[in-house]
């Protein structure tokens, strides 16, 4: 008989019903029917009788009677039986309403009685059907108390919890008693079965959240009551080990294999994948694992709220404490032991801080970890002496992400980071290494590869290897066991080591060569598997000696990794989790292991315990998406650019443009970063910075002026949109601005100007000025042809490049952004003045002269009058009071050819946009005026026949 729980404070017993009595022999536990006998009804509420009518005929008849008998009498007397009409009609109403109270007092008795008797009879059914609801659902206190139901294989019991006392719905219902209210409260009452069994499916995973003491607590109590329910076989106690929860692991349940699986966890747990029913503690605040539908809320050991199913429900719960559990733990052990034959095995779970005490390194080099039990004592594996590589195999749920991070563990337990750093990752989904980041060893944790990232670990480990051979080679020695090397050993631990392969092929090859010359270069393999036939080349496996096989598929990936087919027979169930068959090159036939599980704990001793200097990274992070300039390290002289990633050479370091550059052309499509390129190395120009401007006018003048008066030595000359520059120009000025650019770009070098240009695409003229820049940086583009053309190689486009990400030459180059006291400048804009007649005569020619009305209103106040050609040739004389202007269409000035050309030799001549097409008929220059956009009031000048300058009229 099992040791019961202590009394129930007096508070919560006085609440209870007795739950361990059994039902009477007269009672059915099973019996689900309802009570609907006549027991259970209740009279209607009383409905009085209709009011009688008056007698209105019969009060009428004495009356005529009498008036008739005064007529044949005479009597006076006669008419006083007139009266008695009126008096028994009145009469015959009062007692019909004397009649209707007495039946209202006799029905509200019989109902009063009748509520009476169906109150007392819902009370006794109500117990009834509470003694059968915890007969069938029995809680832990229940179960403890009646030795013969412990273990008792029920169908109610197989698939429900109980998760405390509440009200439910009753199956007790009550007929009648229709319009009176008391009836309707005794029947809300009777629907309503208080302090009974509220019962969850398995299924819905429970958390039990509150204060750590009382949360534990009420947590134990649920898990006792399926262990007492259910018999070891037939449910397996899983529990992740930490404290507060060491007591689940005395369980029998915890020891043999079932085809469910309780699992134990607390709020920070991961909750494994093969987890069938879930019961977690979470603090309070803390998330819930999605695991868990049910919420049990409790605020001391006896009173919470279960929230399930969009309700809310007040329970009274129970409570265990641990000294209970564990005295109640070894009470099962020992009734699994007398009744079920079942004894604690080699096979129990272990903990790896129960292990890793005895395995400490005999000599320099060895590698030894203990993170597995054989035969009841610890298992100690050393990856050089056994190895030097190693293969685990092992399906889903088998065990291997514990197995390779329980190993991690128990190295860096053992060994400095000066022995000993770790490469690790993982390509089931890149969460199977996360808690191991902190470990000092750890030099990084990779996740899935994209193609980018596949080429990274190729040139990275070639770059490892390199390294290696060079520190021997600087030494004279042979291999890392030479005194003189001081080169830690490095093991790469790879999970799904097959999805990589299949991913990534040509990764094979690269593990291949350091699996052949790992030994002497002090580089070790891990490999973690699914499948081994068909996945891992010969070649590989040939120098994989060490060989770990958990539960596997099918008997050929057995006889691959270990030789037999005895993998293949570990059972799939949560049992055969973490059995291993483990067989070194000096092995006949493989070892049965137990693996050691991890805990957080571990992980955060052996990181403070760690010893030794920070590692070298063989693996570099990837460039990140965006970088401050403030971040990249600054060389004397050099612009910088950003941030080159060099894995071939184990480094990232800025790039930028030195003094002696000629110039960098940069590429990208829409949003690539091109412009913040150009701003970067903007804010950084320690001499004078010409920015061209994106206008038609503006570009014009600035390419113009560069061509004309060379900048100085030093200035950093900035042009963006150069495919762009020559489109917003006519055919002539466009040509005429292209031969200039490239004058400028052709002799930009030789004066000490440096040129950074943007394009969108090199196409047509464009990728002419191209070649002039000696360096180019290719951004995202829009499509592969695009990258191609810009001068990128075809392995390295991308469709999802990040903005900033680009090519400098073959590096791979994340561009800076520049600070934030550079970032929010704005460009001043020049304002040209108007333009005010100052000759004697200024001819103006035009075709919207009333465009020009402004202009002539304002020189008109100034005293300059505005004539038409045709004023001024019938009244000559009116320029000897002053200047004036004579406007004329083009049409107009060369029938005045005579005056046009005195105009223009030795006036002002000024020729409006509009006409553009007739300037050089009009001046005879064949000099290209400098570009005047249309529309803007702009014109062209020409003071005594000099060349052409623009000018704005108004």
């Amino acid at each position: 008989m099992l040791t019961t729980f202590a009394p129930q404070p007096a508070a919560v017993a006085s609440n209870r019903v007795d739950r361990t009595a059994s039902p009477r022999s007269d009672e059915d536990p099973r019996d689900d029917r309802r009570f609907d006998d006549d027991s259970l009804r209740l009279p209607d509420a009383y409905t009085p009788p209709l009011r009688p009518p008056l007698p209105i005929v019969a009060s009428f008849v004495p009356i005529v009677g009498a008036v008739v008998l005064w007529l044949v009498t005479g009597s006076i007397l006669s008419l006083l039986l007139a009266a008695l009409g009126p008096l028994i009609a009145v009469a015959a109403v009062i007692d019909g309403l004397r009649a209707a109270r007495r039946g209202r007092r006799r029905a509200r008795a019989e109902a009063a009685v009748a509520r009476a008797r169906v109150s007392t009879e819902v009370e006794a059914r109500h117990g009834r059907e509470r003694r059968k609801r915890w007969a069938l659902y029995p809680d832990a206190v229940s179960l403890l108390g009646r030795d013969a139901e412990i273990w008792r294989a029920t169908a109610a019991r197989s698939e429900g919890v109980v998760v405390g006392a509440g009200e439910m719905p009753s199956e007790v219902q009550i007929t009648g008693g229709a319009g009176d209210p008391d009836a309707a409260a005794l029947r809300s009452r009777a629907g309503r079965l208080r302090h009974a069994p509220v019962v969850l499916p398995l299924a819905a995973g429970i958390a039990v959240v509150g204060p750590p003491v009382v949360a534990s607590a009420v947590h134990r109590a649920l898990v006792l009551q399926l262990c007492l329910a259910h018999a070891p076989g037939t449910l397996k106690v899983s529990a992740v080990p930490r404290t507060g929860m060491e007591w689940a692991q005395a369980l029998p349940h915890a020891r043999c294999a079932a085809p469910r699986t309780l699992t134990l966890v607390s709020g920070d747990d991961i909750v494994p994948p093969e987890a069938d029913i879930v019961f977690a503690v979470v603090p309070t605040g803390a998330p819930i694992p999605p695991s868990c539908s049910a919420v049990l809320r409790v605020s001391s050991p006896t009173i919470a709220h279960l929230d399930y199913a969009g309700e809310v429900t007040a329970l009274e719960v129970e409570a265990v404490g641990l000294d209970q559990a564990m005295l109640i733990a070894g009470e099962l052990s020992d009734r699994a032991t007398r009744t079920l034959g079942i004894v604690d095995t080699d096979d129990e779970p272990v903990l790896l801080g129960d292990l890793i005490a005895a395995a400490r390194p005999a000599q320099r080099g060895a590698l030894p970890a203990a993170f597995a039990r054989a035969g009841g004592e610890a298992s100690v594996i050393d990856l050089v002496t056994d190895g030097p590589h190693a293969v685990v195999a092992g399906v889903t749920g088998s065990g291997k992400s514990e197995l390779l991070i329980s190993w991690i563990l128990a190295l860096a337990d053992a060994h400095s980071t000066r022995e000993v750093s770790f490469l690790l990752a993982d390509f089931k989904g890149g969460t199977a290494f996360d808690g191991l980041k902190g470990v000092p060893h750890v030099t990084g944790v990779i996740t899935d590869l994209d193609g980018a990232g596949a080429r990274r670990a190729i040139e990275s480990l070639r770059a490892e290897v390199r390294w290696r051979e060079a520190e021997l080679a600087r030494v004279g020695a042979r291999d890392v066991l030479d005194l003189r090397v001081e080169v830690p050993r490095l093991v790469i631990v790879v999970d799904e080591f097959a999805a990589l392969l299949g991913e990534h092929p040509e990764l094979h090859a690269v593990f291949g060569d350091v699996a052949a010359r790992g030994r002497a270069l002090g580089m070790h393999l891990i490999l973690g598997t699914q499948r081994v036939s068909g996945v891992i080349r010969d070649s590989l496996l040939a120098n994989c000696s060490l060989r770990i096989s958990l539960r596997v598929a099918d008997g050929a990936d057995s006889r691959a990794v270990v030789g037999v087919e005895d993998a293949a027979t570990i059972p799939g169930t949560a049992e055969g989790r973490g059995l291993a068959l483990v067989r070194r090159a000096c092995d006949t036939t493989p070892r049965r292991m137990r693996i050691a599980l991890s805990s957080t704990q571990d992980v955060d001793r052996i990181t403070r315990a760690a010893e030794g200097p920070v590692p070298r990274r063989p693996w570099l992070p990837a460039l990140p998406s965006q970088i401050s300039l403030e971040d990249v390290p600054a060389e004397d002289g050099m612009l910088v650019l950003g941030l080159a990633d060099e894995p071939e050479q184990q480094r990232q370091r800025s790039v930028g443009l030195a003094p002696g550059d000629r110039g960098l052309l940069v590429v990208g499509g829409p949003g690539a970063g091109k412009s913040t390129a150009l701003e970067t190395l903007a804010s950084q120009a320690p001499g004078a910075v010409i920015r061209v401007p994106a206008d038609a006018e503006g570009l014009w003048d600035a390419v113009t002026a560069l061509v004309d008066s060379p900048p100085a030595r030093g200035t950093l000359v900035i042009i963006d949109d150069l495919d762009a520059a020559s489109t917003r120009l006519p055919h002539d000025h466009a040509h005429e601005l292209l031969d200039r650019l490239e004058r400028f770009l052709r002799g930009a070098a030789e004066a000490g100007v440096l040129v950074v240009a943007a394009a969108h695409r090199l196409a047509g003229p464009a990728a002419r000025l191209a070649d002039l820049l000696p360096r180019r940086l290719v951004l995202a583009t829009s499509s592969r042809a695009d990258h191609i053309a810009a001068g990128g190689e075809a392995a390295h486009y991308s469709p999802d490049t990040t903005p900033g990400r680009g090519r400098l030459g073959t590096l791979a180059v994340q561009v800076a952004l520049p600070s934030a006291v550079h970032a929010g400048l704005s460009h001043a804009v020049n304002v040209t003045p108007a333009w005010q007649p100052s000759a004697a005569i200024t001819a103006l020619v035009t075709r919207r002269p009333a465009m020009l009305r402004t202009a002539m209103q304002e020189w008109a106040a100034r005293g300059i009058p505005s004539l038409s050609l045709d004023d001024y040739v019938a009244d000559p004389s009116v320029t000897a009071n002053g200047p004036v202007v004579i406007s004329g269409d083009p049409d107009e000035w060369q029938r005045h050819w005579r005056l046009l050309t005195t105009a223009r030799a030795d006036h002002d001549l000024v020729i409006e946009a509009s006409c553009a097409a007739e300037f050089r008929t009009l001046t005879g220059s064949r000099t290209l005026p400098p570009y005047a956009e249309p529309g803007r009031s702009r014109a062209w000048l020409m003071h005594s026949g000099a060349d052409p300058i623009r000018i704005v009229l108004s």
